[in-house]
């Protein structure tokens, strides 16, 4: 029984990319302004046409003080990006960033709006009162991979320059399943 009402809180959603498919799951329960915002962009279709262009891996970190492995998406046209939301830190919600997790991208506190990341591996030093921010705030973690993590690794594995991708992998729709 617990497992049907857990399962009926997360949302399923379906990244289809030009290097295969990459089903997650969403935590509205736990981090309902960050779920809220990254379907705002699946349900606008925004993310179609965006890319994965970003990867951090052991070698592109190397000069890094904390490193991290994931791979970011997400690069919304200049002018569709909606406003910037408040932090849902993983203090707040309890979400760690463990293999697989999704996580927002941003700058400063509260500054997150398109651009997300899958974690390769367990990243905890992006969790709150982790190391890779200065500000020790962390980034907002709010979903997990379900299936798909061997494309998740295979864009990680693609040529990078200064962790920018040579060749962006193409994200053709996020799409509510």
């Amino acid at each position: 029984m617990f497992l049907g009402s857990f399962a009926q809180k997360n949302i399923p959603c379906l990244i289809k990319t030009s290097m295969g498919n990459i089903r997650i799951e969403l935590y509205a329960d736990k981090a309902p302004v960050t779920v809220a915002n990254f379907l705002k962009y699946v349900d606008h279709q925004l993310y179609d046409g965006s890319s994965f262009f970003r990867v951090c891996t052991p070698e592109n970190e190397k000069n890094r003080m904390v490193k991290i492995q994931v791979v970011q998406g997400g690069d919304v046209p200049e002018g569709k990006e909606f406003e910037p939301i408040p932090m849902e830190t993983t203090q707040q919600t309890g979400i760690h960033h463990l293999n697989g997790t999704l996580s927002m991208a941003r700058d400063a506190p509260n500054t997150a709006t398109s651009s997300f990341s899958i974690c390769i591996n367990d990243q905890p030093d992006l969790d709150f009162a982790g190391k890779r921010n200065p500000d020790g705030q962390g980034f907002a973690a709010f979903g997990r991979v379900t299936k798909g993590m061997k494309v998740a690794r295979k864009i990680q594995a693609q040529k990078d320059k200064d962790q920018y991708l040579v060749n962006p992998v193409k994200i053709i729709s996020i799409r509510r399943l």
